[in-house]
């Protein structure tokens, strides 16, 4: 049971849900816990009645009987192998990315080391990244780097460059419940409602 908790673990988070939530709510239904006709995306429920949960319900709903058992099995693997490949390949190098932009722009004057001992300021590794995997993959391999670099840009620039610099409005704050999160009431270092280390 070990071994299954661990793989489900190794899936990227938003797989692993979709994938559960795959799972579960056609299990529900096939169970009998809570009827199949309220999984449905129905129009009518959905605007006239309130029931908001159905456009949800309906993404996850698969009707699993003895002539769908083996498709639905298919579609779960599917699911899994190309999901998780989407996510892992989509989703991790662009927020690498942008990460790595965000902090070469806040630490621009550094001096940073790439391969082959070569030197610059911190400034340039992203574009410098860029350029390597241009030269060792071709083009198609960096459109992930390049939309990488240009949401950590993006966040850049709307986070410190306008507000800051320009003095333009602040459109990223954090919201206050993040602010206020990590301190207990009464913790020492929390000044007000907004904790020093979130602010």
């Amino acid at each position: 049971m070990s071994d299954i908790g661990d793989w489900f673990r190794s899936i990227p988070a938003i797989t692993r849900y979709w994938f559960a939530a795959t799972v579960a709510v056609p299990l529900i239904g096939k169970l009998g816990i809570i009827s199949p006709a309220y999984f449905f995306l129905w129009p009518e429920a959905f605007l006239y009645r309130f029931q908001i949960w159905r456009p949800f319900t309906a993404t996850f709903y698969f009707p699993v009987g003895p002539g769908t058992g083996f498709l639905y099995l298919v579609n779960l693997y599917f699911l899994y192998q190309y999901s998780t490949r989407l996510e892992a390949e989509l989703l991790m190098i662009p927020l690498i990315m942008s990460v790595l932009y965000v902090w070469a722009q806040l630490n621009r004057d550094l001096i940073v080391s790439f391969w082959f001992g070569t030197r610059f300021k911190a400034c340039y590794l992203p574009w410098v990244i860029l350029g390597f995997n241009y030269i060792i993959g071709g083009s198609e391999k960096v459109i992930n780097e390049l939309i990488g670099n240009l949401v950590g840009h993006l966040y850049f620039f709307l986070m410190f460059r306008y507000p800051m610099d320009l003095g333009g409005r602040n459109f990223l704050s954090t919201p206050q419940f993040f602010g206020t999160a990590g301190c207990p009431v009464g913790e020492e270092g929390c000044q007000g409602s907004v904790c020093p280390l979130l602010a």
